[in-house]
């Protein structure tokens, strides 16, 4: 089954994403991280879409999903509710990875009976710690919209604590993976599980920040036994 990609209005903005899977098959949606595009999924996308209806949307910014020019995370989790009704997926598993990881904790927060389940790759809600500088424009071309960078950079600066006070709101089983060696702080993931009430943190070992990258077999494994 080959991966195609689609192209979607929305909200006056036009979107890229890419599906596999049967149309008839549970839908999972997957969130990439700052700088990535849909196709950072592809190798899990190969995997799951044997048994799921995949989608993988680029976000504002990134890859073919470049029109916009304001970012948030929270018009990304607008950008998602959009999606996925246009799509008519009513419950859907949730897959989110670093900024996309942010969007998904945002939209379980906000559309709690929209989810089945919800699965972040090694990151917590942005959070108060030691501030960013945000970098220059490098030279050359990027796959991205630059100005993505330092507004969401500004975001990780000034987070909203709301997006922590409202972990108690997600109630669907929830799975964080993080990477045993990733410069995400575990004691953050922990604090993110001990909040959300239905979760489950995993450690993967031989992994960093990029989970599904470094290790794709044990984060595949884990998934699928969480999906199951």
């Amino acid at each position: 089954m080959e991966i195609q990609e689609k192209q979607i209005k929305l909200n006056g903005h036009t979107f890229m994403y890419r599906e596999i899977g049967e149309a008839s098959a549970p839908p999972i949606v997957a969130l990439h991280a700052l700088g990535k595009t849909s196709e950072s999924w592809d190798q899990v996308f190969t995997v799951l879409g044997e048994k799921y209806r995949v989608l993988a949307l680029d976000q504002r910014g990134h890859g073919g999903s470049r029109e916009a020019n304001t970012y948030s995370f929270e018009l990304m989790c607008d950008d998602l509710l959009y999606f996925v009704d246009a799509l008519n997926l009513g419950r859907f598993t949730l897959i989110g990875h670093s900024m996309g990881g942010t969007v998904s904790y945002l939209f379980a927060e906000s559309y709690p009976s929209r989810i089945e389940r919800l699965v972040v790759e090694d990151t917590p809600p942005p959070y108060q710690k030691k501030h960013i500088e945000i970098p220059f424009r490098p030279s050359e071309p990027l796959p991205f919209d630059w100005q993505v960078v330092p507004s969401i950079l500004q975001q990780l600066n000034e987070p909203n604590p709301e997006w922590w006070s409202r972990l108690k709101d997600i109630t669907v089983p929830t799975l964080i993976l993080s990477g045993d060696s990733s410069h995400i702080p575990q004691y953050k993931l922990h604090e993110v599980s001990e909040l959300i009430p239905n979760c489950k943190l995993l450690t993967i070992e031989n992994a960093g920040h990029h989970v599904h990258d470094d290790n794709l077999t044990a984060f595949l494994s884990a998934v699928k036994c969480f999906l199951n």
